[in-house]
């Protein structure tokens, strides 16, 4: 009986890979003092009565470490993507040059970099809460199936495999704070 009882490892893994994942495109959102087109991409324009990412507007480019440009493909679009841009709060000031939009990237200071660590700190916690409430799902999942017939040696197995794969996530969650904080420090 116990035999037809199987807990969904590579299940488990994928939705923590997917909290990874997360935690890579929201901190791809943070500034770091250098252009980036990822940075842009959290902002949604309305357009044509729905909201619209800006790289699917126009062509985002970086032609210098800090300057960001946006050629929006239709002319009408132009001054709805500055809008957009304005009201993220990302604090760029957009400058308008016909269908081109330029974003030049202030320097950060010292204070905002000390911020922006804190937010990514923040980003982290939550991607490791993620991975600790799917961790928590694989033990329910043992729990169940012990009640059905799983003998107690298959379920520390189990277990032991579900904390390995947690603590694996963890520490790539980890890996990835320390990189962005060091990031965002370096002037």
């Amino acid at each position: 009986m116990s035999d037809d009882i199987d807990i969904d490892i590579d299940d488990l893994s994928r939705r923590m890979d997917g909290a990874i994942t997360s935690l890579r495109v929201e901190f791809a959102s943070l500034r770091t003092g250098r252009a980036s087109g990822s940075m842009l991409e959290p902002i949604q324009v309305d357009a044509y009565g729905q909201m619209t990412p800006i790289n699917q507007l126009g062509t985002v480019n970086v032609p210098e470490p800090r300057m960001v440009t946006i050629n929006v493909w239709d002319k009408a679009m132009v001054n709805k993507v500055e809008k957009a841009i304005r009201e993220s709060g990302l604090g760029i000031n957009p400058q308008l040059n016909g269908t081109i939009i330029m974003l030049p990237i202030p320097e950060l200071n010292e204070e905002r970099r000390r911020e922006l660590t804190k937010v990514a700190g923040h980003y982290a916690e939550s991607a490791r809460v993620a991975v600790r409430n799917v961790r928590r799902d694989g033990m329910d999942q043992i729990k169940k199936a012990k009640a059905a017939g799983m003998s107690e040696d298959d379920q520390k197995l189990w277990e032991s495999e579900v904390q390995e794969l947690t603590n694996t996530h963890i520490s790539l969650v980890d890996k990835a704070l320390e990189a962005k904080q060091e990031e965002i420090m370096q002037v």
